[in-house]
């Protein structure tokens, strides 16, 4: 079953990186995880997600989605065009590097965090936290089907 992919613990420290992180940015970030992935291309199914999500509904565009399909291994981050209209063509691709390094050595929650912290880090320099932010979209992780 996907929702117990991560253990309690590990899911409490994927929130709390979504947390920290947006505690430097206006950014949002989310982790949506499922068994398949049902699209050919991975970032195709990431847009399919990201919409169900209605992660394009932030006011500034400015969502992210971490999406892993855990039994066929797809990982894919996608930024809403908000993000991707200030950051470099090769913005998300360091960012997912960085979380692909420690999946290769079976520390999947760990890779999650360490992206979530790095995708914070990113945009605080180009959405920073402003004192009237609110939360515009849940930080709990959103799971598809096994």
């Amino acid at each position: 079953m996907i929702k117990t992919f991560f253990t309690e613990d590990e899911q409490k420290k994927i929130v709390a990186a979504i947390q920290e992180a947006e505690l430097a940015t206006s950014g949002e970030v989310r982790v949506h995880l499922e068994g398949k992935c049902k699209a050919e291309n991975v970032l195709d199914r990431a847009a399919e997600v990201f919409a169900k999500l209605k992660m394009h509904k932030t006011e500034l565009r400015n969502g992210v989605l971490f999406y892993l399909a855990v039994e066929n291994k797809k990982f894919a981050i996608l930024g809403d065009i908000g993000i991707n209209k200030a950051v470099e063509a090769d913005f998300w691709d360091k960012i997912k590097n960085t979380a692909i390094q420690k999946f290769k050595e079976n520390k999947m929650s760990e890779g999650l965090c360490d992206g979530i912290i790095a995708a914070g880090t990113q945009l605080k320099k180009h959405f920073p936290y402003q004192s009237n932010d609110i939360n515009e979209l849940p930080d709990e992780i959103s799971f598809g089907e096994n």
